[in-house]
């Protein structure tokens, strides 16, 4: 495995980068600080916007499908450099090596993705009621595109984004998480490598970086010239940005909290639903959006299933997220350890029977915040947990109707992800169905975690609404144009009105 400073020169990082800044970056391996990154001054985010508009209107003019090869290009470079990446985002955010790989994966995914897409974005040709006359529809390119993204995905996010908004006509901002500053700095040099080897068709400026705390991400958030604003991040933060876009007219692509639940029926595979249930919780220490928080299990396999997730989760091993041994890595910071410890604690007034917590590895990693997955047995036939804590926390209820399971998975604001293990098709079939699961995620036989690329990936509710990846998300990225053409020497207007000026 490399060491930081080896990962640091296979991506092209350089003292100037990451030394002598003002905003300090500590793993949460063990809470050491890792480099001191430079933020932007306001004035310094407001010129960079402005340089991005200026990119725009050089790229825009740019043909669809020679833009995608600059998409190629970068995926090319992401396959060249994905160990050294995979480990500083395991370096700096804390997930073990396997899912830093896992995560870069995602960035070449998208970008084989979006090189298609580049020769696909097409609109309509439309029949019109008036005689030769015809209609179209039109995809344009939409401007300067911003993203916020978040600590626990710190660099697929900015691709999922990135990736369809270049090959889409479109400049990008990044105001990555300040908490995962580096990531995004070594994402820009690999950008920078694709663009020198693309030519001069790529205009200065065309990603940029915006580092900084909340301040320098409302001002992105607040920019009139930038028509997109995609964030990922918690409910509260989403719907503070939503607003602050729409009251300007602005688009938004949403990514928010999850509250993710698995159904695990009387006819589930249990070997099955035991090795979603168990990635899904503790994977990335609890802290993707699509973690597994809720499980709703059926009363006649519940004593089976629930005693093999305890054992799971005292023996999953937990440490040093580089180590390739490791299954658990580290929580982000303490802020996260005591958030887990506060929804322990209230779960225990309710009434919650809980196996595990705790914090794990103190005395090794004193700077680092490790812990014991948790599991929480809720009593009660309308017991219910509505808010996301996120950490590998994991709350149990029995059930004994589909349809009282489903109501109970659905009752909460969140709309992510949710699941259901079972070899009933008419229960798959009543999960998946109008009345079934209400979020953007309906999964059969698989876990809550581990989306996609060609998926469309989001949520409903106070996940936010929005969609990146897959299907037809592209045009989120897109303005949409209807024109009319005439090719007759008459003027029929639409609807058979009559209007003679003479």
């Amino acid at each position: 495995m490399m060491n930081k400073e080896e990962i640091y020169a296979a991506l092209g990082l350089t003292a100037s980068d990451i030394e002598g800044g003002n905003l300090a970056v500590q793993t949460p391996i063990d809470g050491s600080e890792i480099a001191n990154v430079t933020m932007d001054t306001p004035a310094e985010a407001k010129a960079k916007i402005a340089q991005s508009v200026e990119a725009f209107k050089a790229w825009r003019n740019v043909p669809a499908p020679r833009r995608g090869e600059l998409v190629r290009i970068l995926g090319n470079i992401l396959r060249e450099k994905k160990e050294a990446l995979g480990a500083l985002v395991t370096l700096e955010c804390g997930k073990i090596y396997q899912e830093g790989l896992g995560e870069v994966q995602e960035m070449i995914d998208i970008c084989d993705f979006a090189v298609g897409q580049s020769r696909m974005l097409h609109g309509l040709t439309i029949v019109s009621e008036r005689p030769l006359h015809k209609m179209r529809e039109i995809w344009q390119p939409l401007g300067p595109v911003g993203i916020i993204s978040a600590f626990n995905f710190p660099v697929a996010v900015w691709s999922w984004n990135t990736c369809l908004a270049l090959v889409c006509g479109n400049s990008v901002i990044w105001k990555p998480s300040e908490k995962t500053p580096v990531t995004a700095l070594a994402c820009q040099k690999l950008f920078e490598m694709a663009c020198a080897e693309f030519g001069d068709d790529a205009p200065e400026n065309l990603s940029i970086i915006l580092t900084g705390e909340r301040d320098i991400g409302e001002i992105l958030v607040s920019d009139e010239r930038v028509p997109l604003i995609s964030a990922t991040g918690s409910s509260a933060m989403g719907k503070i940005v939503g607003q602050n876009v729409a009251a300007r007219f602005g688009k938004s692509i949403l990514e928010l909290g999850g509250n993710n639940a698995i159904i695990v029926s009387k006819d589930a595979d249990l070997d099955l639903a035991y090795q979603g249930i168990v990635f899904g919780s503790v994977g990335t220490c609890g802290q993707r959006c699509t973690t597994t928080r809720r499980l709703f299990i059926h009363e006649d396999v519940y004593d089976e299933i629930v005693p093999r997730i305890k054992k799971a989760f005292a023996g999953v091993s937990i440490g040093n997220p580089l180590d390739e041994a490791t299954l658990m890595g580290p929580l982000i910071d303490e802020d996260s350890f005591n958030n887990m410890e506060n929804a322990l604690k209230v779960a225990k007034e309710n009434g919650g029977v809980i196996t595990g917590g705790g914090r794990s590895m103190a005395d090794e990693y004193p700077g680092g915040y490790y812990v014991n997955p948790a599991l929480v047995e809720m009593d009660g036939t309308d017991a219910n947990v509505k808010t996301e804590t996120f950490a590998p926390i994991l709350y149990a209820f029995k059930y004994t109707d589909l349809e009282d399971a489903i109501h109970r998975q659905n009752d909460v604001p969140q709309g992510l992800s949710s699941a259901i293990f079972t070899k009933n098709m008419l229960e798959a079939e009543t999960f998946t169905s109008e009345f079934g699961s209400d979020c953007g995620i309906a999964n059969v036989n698989i876990g809550t975690s581990g989306a996609e690329i060609g998926g469309a990936f989001g949520g409903e509710k106070e996940t936010g609404g929005g969609r990146e990846s897959g299907s037809d998300a592209w045009r989120g990225y897109m303005r949409r144009m209807t024109s009319t053409t005439n090719y007759s020497t008459e003027l029929p207007l639409a609807q058979g009105i009559k209007f003679d000026a003479e």
